[in-house]
């Protein structure tokens, strides 16, 4: 036998040794299999189409920034077009400072022409602007495809997607073409639940329970617009366009029209989701409207949007601040807990936003009030007064909701203030807050109206009767009984009045005194402590200013407030003594039980 043959022969014996001595054995088990790496995240092109959008650009940019998804995995297509502000300079200013952090970048300015032949105006969508943005948005699908992006997410550049995990939500949809759905200051979003044969807007009972959270999912739908995401890896895709139209087209030409006939054509059902809040865009303009009024329609989407979620604007793109003054006020006073640091930072942020300049007036913590404050104050809770709904006395957050106001009313007369601002940190602005109350304020200046206190928001509790206009001052009514103090106009006059009633002795929920001073509270008992009630009172109408949440009041049955904390954190006391006590009683009971076991056990005869 060859030299080679007994060296295998060893070799086999050697291993059937080992195999016989389950060492081998042992081995191959150690050889534990190597786990499989994570995949990558889709590839995702963003599509950006901007027009006159500098007042925008700001947020909407700084929203892209936050998108919880890795930058390297996302494209970007950037184009603008027909400007008459600094929308192409910002662009190019954001893109410079990003781009190396995107996978790709295509930049696609167009200077000149600043406006379309056949337009009204920057708001009105001409034909020729309409045929443009649909080869816009053609060229952004061709990009993507080109680019072997996975994904194409179209986002109008007023759309502020808030929820930084849109991208991976929608994705897990599953859906060839997907749209989250939109929030706004109306019914207004970026779906349709109907449409006509001739492919407009159609109302059906669907629409309003979806857009209102009531039903919750994703909804097949004839109509998605405004923001949506497309699966380009579905082969159904590659027979969509935005341009040209399908050849059987005969709807109007709309770009958001053509592409929800080319989805149909194509077999592509299109879905909008609510199962989470996603994000805002504004209500959409008229075609007469101005760059300005856009301005002030948006900055009201940005302020619904500061409510519930921290936006800024981009750190990568410069803006600089929006000038602040006070309407004309001599003060914009904003009352606010130091604790409460979270509605501090939203308020100034959103009256920033709306170039409000306020000074802060610490308020006077409920919490921390005791016995020896209280009587240091000369405090004393009216007597006849009973909560409407409750039926309980004065909480220490009421006491302090109305020592906040008062030591405001003591700054407006000590500092000889005329006209002053005061707002609460639970507020929310409704639409062109801003120059309607200018508009207003100037309005009574004009008419010469001798007033002292002018509601901007509240509850109206008299709703039997419409309260009486103003004459001469248009948006303006005499105040009637109101709950609520979220924001009025002072004047220095009303301030005196207020002070002059020295309602320490005698206290009642602040947005209860008012209406008593007015000479308007249903309630006698509570008039008959105060005299004289000559507190000239108005009210804006239609309420520029409403509440943030539902529980700000000591009216609301079942509220948790700030003016509330003392009686619920008494309850909690109450209950946890209640606990202790039944816990006691059945540890008792049990003892007992035992006990009785025992006597009545050495009773009874033993048996052997």
């Amino acid at each position: 036998m060859p030299a080679e043959g007994f060296v295998m022969v060893a070799v086999i014996c050697a291993l059937m040794a080992q195999i016989c001595r389950g060492e081998l054995v042992a081995h191959v088990q150690d050889l534990n299999p190597v786990p499989e790496s994570s995949l990558l995240k889709p590839k995702v092109m963003i599509a950006i189409l901007a027009r006159n959008s500098a007042h925008s650009l700001p947020y909407y940019m700084g929203c892209i920034d936050r998108l919880d998804y890795p930058k390297d995995r996302i494209a970007i297509w950037a184009a603008t077009d027909h400007n008459v502000d600094n929308t192409t300079a910002m662009l190019r200013e954001w893109l410079r400072n990003r781009q190396s952090r995107y996978h790709y970048v295509e930049w696609r300015p167009m200077e000149e022409p600043r406006s379309y032949m056949d337009e009204w105006g920057p708001k009105h969508w001409a034909p020729s602007r309409f045929n443009h943005v649909m080869k816009l948005r053609q060229a952004a699908l061709k990009a993507a495809r080109e680019r072997w992006a996975d994904y194409i997410l179209f986002v109008d550049s007023d759309n502020l997607l808030t929820n930084p995990r849109v991208l991976d939500l929608m994705m897990a949809e599953n859906f060839t073409l997907v749209a989250p759905m939109l929030d706004s200051r109306s019914l207004y979003s970026n779906f349709w639940c109907g449409i006509t044969p001739q492919g407009y807007y159609k109302r059906t009972p669907d629409y309003q329970p979806i857009r209102e959270w009531k039903r919750l999912g994703c909804f097949s739908v004839p109509m998605v617009h405004s923001t949506f995401l497309l699966d380009l890896r579905r082969s159904a895709t590659l027979d969509m366009a935005f341009h040209p139209p399908h050849p059987d087209y005969s709807w109007a030409f709309d770009d958001i029209m053509v592409f929800a006939f080319s989805a149909r054509q194509a077999g592509v059902q299109m879905y909008v989701c609510n199962r989470e809040h996603y994000g805002f865009l504004p209500v959409p303009l008229k075609a007469q409207q101005s760059v300005e009024e856009e301005e002030e329609s948006f900055t009201h989407t940005i302020t619904e949007a500061m409510i519930d979620h921290n936006i800024k604007p981009s750190e990568f793109l410069f803006t600089p601040p929006k000038p602040q003054d006070k309407m004309g006020f001599d003060e914009i006073f904003l009352i606010n807990l130091k604790r409460r640091l979270d509605r501090r930072e939203r308020m100034l942020n959103t009256m920033a936003a709306l170039g409000l300049e306020a000074t802060l007036a610490d308020a006077v913590d409920g919490k921390a009030l005791n016995t020896s404050h209280l009587q240091a104050l000369g405090i004393e809770m009216m007597p006849v007064y009973k909560d409407p709904y409750s039926g309980r006395v004065l909480t220490r957050g009421e006491i302090g909701c109305f020592l906040s106001h008062h030591f405001t009313w003591k700054q407006v007369v000590e500092r000889g203030l005329q006209h002053v601002l005061v707002l609460e940190d639970d507020v929310r602005f409704e639409p062109r807050f801003k120059r309607r109350l200018q508009t207003i304020m100037e309005d009574v200046g004009k008419a010469q109206l001798n007033w002292d206190l002018i509601y901007v928001g509240r509850k109206r509790m008299q709703v039997a009767q419409p309260e009486v206009s103003v004459e001469g001052v248009d948006n303006l009514v005499e105040a009637d009984y109101s709950y609520w103090t979220l924001g009025y106009a002072l004047s220095q006059q009303g301030a005196k009045k207020l002070l002059a009633a020295q309602p320490f002795g005698k206290m009642l929920p602040v947005d209860e005194f008012l209406p008593v001073m007015f000479n308007k509270h249903p309630n006698a008992a509570y008039m008959s402590h105060f005299d004289p009630r000559d507190l000239r009172a108005f009210s804006v109408e239609p309420l520029s200013l409403d509440a943030h949440s539902q529980t700000i009041s000591h009216y609301t049955p079942m509220a948790v407030s700030e003016t509330n904390v003392f009686t619920m954190r008494g309850m909690k006391e109450i209950l946890y003594f209640v606990c202790v006590c039944v816990c006691v009683c059945v540890f008792v009971i049990i003892i007992c039980h035992q006990d009785n076991m025992i006597q009545t056990s050495n009773t009874r005869p033993k048996y052997r």
